[in-house]
C-alpha cells in the first residue's frame, strides 16, 4: 500500500472502531423525542460551529423533507447557523457567544428540542444555547467528541463519542443524524 492508502485505511479503521464501541441508546432517545415533537408540531433547533454548522444545516434538510418523504408535513426544524444576516448582526451587536441563545430566546418554546453539534463541547455559544434551551423548557441533546466538554453535563441527553479527532467527530454527527432520519422515515411510513 502507498502512504496515502495506509493513512486512509487508518482513518476508516478509527471511524469504524469509534462507531462500533458507541452506546447508541441516546441516539434512540433523540429519535423518539423528534418523532414526538413532529407529532405535536414542535420545533427541532440545531446549532454548531464550522463544519458542525454545515452539518446542522444538512440535517435540518433531512428532517424537513427526508424524514417523511413527502407523505405530509415534515419535522419543523431550524438550523440556528443558517442565517448569515442574523448571525453577523448578533455577533457584531452583542457577542458571538450569544448568536444561538438569542435566536432560541426569540423562537424556542417549551417542549421544543435543541440538538447541539460540537466536537469539543466547550464552545461558549454552544454552552449558552444549551442554557437558553433549558431555561425555556426545551429538551436538550448534543452530539459530542473528545471528552464531551462542559456540554456533556449540561444537556439532558449527551450522545458522546470519545474520539480525539475533529473530523471523525463531525462525521459521527452526520451518522447520528442519518440514523435518526432513516428511523423516522420507517416510523412515519408505518404511522403517518
Amino acid at each position: 500500500m502507498t502512504g496515502s492508502q495506509v493513512f486512509l485505511r487508518d482513518y476508516a479503521t478509527r471511524l469504524q472502531a469509534t462507531l462500533a464501541a458507541a452506546d447508541l441508546a441516546p441516539v434512540g432517545t433523540l429519535a423518539e423525542a423528534i418523532l414526538e415533537a413532529w407529532r405535536a408540531g414542535r420545533c427541532v433547533y440545531l446549532c454548531g460551529n464550522g463544519g458542525s454548522a454545515g452539518n446542522a444545516i444538512h440535517l435540518v434538510n433531512d428532517l424537513i423533507y427526508g424524514a417523511v418523504q413527502g407523505r405530509g408535513p415534515g419535522v419543523r426544524a431550524h438550523a440556528l447557523s443558517a442565517n448569515a444576516a442574523v448571525l453577523t448582526c448578533l455577533a457584531n451587536d452583542t457577542d458571538y457567544s450569544e448568536v444561538f441563545a438569542l435566536q432560541l430566546q426569540t423562537f424556542g418554546q417549551p417542549g421544543d428540542i435543541l440538538l447541539a453539534l460540537s466536537g469539543s463541547g466547550n464552545s461558549p455559544n454552544i454552552l449558552k444555547a444549551i442554557e437558553a434551551g433549558r431555561a425555556l423548557g426545551m429538551k436538550t441533546f448534543a452530539v459530542l467528541g473528545y471528552s464531551g466538554g462542559k456540554a456533556r453535563t449540561l444537556v439532558d441527553v449527551p450522545i458522546h463519542f470519545p474520539v480525539d479527532d475533529m473530523q471523525i467527530s463531525e462525521d459521527l454527527q452526520l451518522v447520528v443524524g442519518h440514523m435518526v432520519m432513516q428511523w423516522l422515515m420507517a416510523e412515519t411510513a408505518k404511522h403517518p
